[in-house]
């Protein structure tokens, strides 16, 4: 059969459509697969990749001793693949899967489930690639009942969580502070697309060195299925432990400050005088940092906060206390340097000081007589220190506590330390609205008014003295070590400043301090040892409404007198008598256990 012109006309075309169909069909092709292959695989993987970010081990805190105060110890629990578990349909029968399970496996371990069938559901919805943990804190029978049958479960496994503990309990607890579950940041929620929360630190060290201590996340990349479950592991990257703290704390004499305070409401700070380091730092009442991790209970909560005595307070560095007359020293040194007294000047005491209308008296009304500055430290004359401070003036006494380090924070590192407050003349205009006036500088002269300090302060005032007169940043940390190291890198101390006190105008001072404790007549004389000389200032300082009797207690108090190794500051709340009568007994002993000790050892 021929076919006609017309006929052949319309099979080229038909050709000529079918190949215009076939280039326009491999072009396409040749697009999606080579031009735009790449852009569709990097759509692929945005849709089926997952990044899982995995939590770190947190580094330890220890003593200066290498005791450990906070380290970390093996969690284990339950956990269930839901991967394993998934049943076509929705959602509801995979879950359904799951919850059997759990049951199942209460039954045989003997411990109640800790989950529920909401929670399963919950996490199929949120977190469904990931490993849903269903036991925590599981005992080691409920574990050895678990191997038994374990395979028989499939789809449930061992898990290893990382447990924070304190293994010296509430020792040191407002230094070390506690660790809770981290949040997402900012970061993580970009980064990633599910995240196992880290420990975070809440208070204290644990805070202030957090990102020392945390280490660095790892992570991984999963690939899910098109149900949205855990098809496979892409990589992973381990996480990097956090590094290791060593501490200036000597865990022995803090135990002998925290008994040193039992059943009182204080603080008591004992430093190196030569470098700063802080022995000690107790704060009563205390807590067991152990109690907030993983979580704290709500009526535990509440019990802290509402206790009177605020056991959550850290009194050492956050408690702001008038300090009475352990200030009195500071004034000596300012009289003497001022050239405004010597060690040979004399003044009377008649028992109070008539000023502008008012009468500034002696503890208890007691007519002191003459007196040099060694003896009016030694029996805390307040006439004198009333007189000297006029005579010194309060300019030089508020630049010498200025440098002395009083109103302002010392920088020791950790978190929530008061300044004090250390009152200028400016400061009183612009707050009171009045002028300064002499009986003002009376009141500061004996560590009153307005002037308030820390007991870290103090200690470190009393370390100065006690050092020729350097002034050392107070520091806690002594050592770092990261995870790959096998020694701790020291920290150097730092020295804020040197004083310049003048060796003849410090030897007044302190032999007036040294009377203090070793001669009976000395107001810290309960302190004494009988093979010890050390050198220390009582002081009483009202509070609340004046005349309503309230007093706090106070002792500053460096030893030995000749080569000191510590100074220390001690504050009872509410003293029932004096500093003198109740301070110094419980400093006294704390300091004879102290050089006990170092007998024993050195025996």
């Amino acid at each position: 059969m021929r076919l006609t012109d017309r006929e052949k006309k319309r099979l080229l075309i038909l050709a000529l459509i079918m190949f215009g169909s076939l280039a326009l069909l491999a072009g396409a092709i040749w697009f999606i697969q080579i031009g735009q292959g790449h852009d569709y695989l990097l759509s692929q993987d945005r849709q089926s990749i997952r990044r899982v970010r995995l939590p770190t081990v947190r580094g330890r805190i220890f003593d200066r001793n290498g005791i450990c105060l906070a380290g970390n110890q093996p969690d284990y629990g339950i956990c269930i693949y839901l991967e394993e578990l998934l049943r076509s349909g929705k959602k509801r029968p995979t879950a359904r899967k799951a919850w059997d399970m759990v049951q199942e496996l209460a039954r045989i371990t003997g411990v109640e489930p800790q989950t529920t069938l909401r929670r399963i559901n919950d996490h199929i919805y949120m977190r469904k690639p990931l490993p849903m943990p269903v036991w925590l804190h599981l005992d080691h029978k409920a574990m050895a009942r678990f191997a038994e049958i374990s395979m028989h479960f499939p789809a449930a496994d061992i898990a290893l969580y990382p447990k924070r503990i304190y293994p010296c309990g509430a020792l040191a607890g407002h230094i070390i502070g506690y660790v809770g579950t981290g949040k997402a940041g900012e970061d993580t929620e970009r980064d990633y697309h599910y995240y196992l929360p880290d420990m975070e630190g809440k208070r204290g060290l644990e805070k202030v060195y957090n990102k020392w201590l945390a280490g660095s996340a790892g992570g991984s990349l999963i690939r899910i299925d098109v149900a949205g479950f855990k098809h496979d592991e892409e990589s992973i990257r381990e996480p990097v432990p956090g590094g290791d703290l060593r501490l200036s704390l000597d865990l022995r004499l803090q135990r002998l400050a925290e008994e040193a305070l039992a059943g009182e409401c204080g603080a008591a700070v004992i430093v190196n005088p030569e470098n700063g380091d802080v022995l000690a730092m107790a704060s009563a009442p205390g807590f067991d940092p152990g109690m907030f991790y993983p979580h704290l209970a709500v009526h535990t909560w509440q019990a802290l906060v509402e206790d009177k005595r605020k056991p959550l307070f850290n009194r050492a560095i956050s408690g702001s206390y008038a300090p009475g007359s352990i200030f009195k020293p500071l004034i000596a040194i300012a009289a003497l340097i001022q050239g405004k007294a010597t060690a040979d000047t004399v003044l009377k005491c008649d028992g109070s000081l008539a000023l502008g209308g008012r009468v500034f008296s002696c503890h208890g009304g007691v007519a002191h007589g003459d007196l040099d500055i060694a003896r009016a430290l030694e029996v805390s004359c307040n006439v004198f220190f009333y007189k000297l401070g006029l005579q010194c003036g309060y300019d030089a006494i508020y630049h010498m506590a200025l440098a002395a380090g009083f109103g302002e924070k010392t920088g020791l590192d950790l978190d929530g330390e008061s300044a004090g407050l250390l009152p200028s003349k400016s400061w009183k205009r612009q707050t009171k609205g009045e002028l300064w006036r002499d009986g003002d500088t009376c009141n500061i002269a004996i560590g009153q008014g307005d002037l308030l300090v820390t007991p870290l302060q103090m200690a470190m005032f009393a370390a100065a003295i006690a050092n020729g007169g350097r002034l050392y940043r107070p520091r806690l940390v002594i050592g770092r070590k990261r995870h790959d190291q096998s020694e701790f890198e020291p920290v150097p101390p730092i020295l804020e400043r040197d004083l310049r006190w003048s060796a003849d105008h410090l030897a007044v001072v302190r032999e007036g301090m040294r009377r203090v404790v070793c001669e009976p007549s000395g107001t810290g004389h309960l302190a004494g040892l009988p093979q010890v000389a050390m050198a220390g200032k009582t002081g009483t300082a009202e509070f609340g409404r004046k005349g309503s009797g309230r007093q706090r207690g106070w002792m500053i108090l460096f030893a030995p007198f000749a080569r000191p190794q510590y100074a220390v500051a001690m504050v009872m709340d509410a003293a029932s008598g004096s500093g003198g009568a109740d301070v110094g007994p419980r400093l006294g002993k704390m300091m004879a256990e102290i050089f006990a000790d170092e007998r024993r050892s050195a025996e």
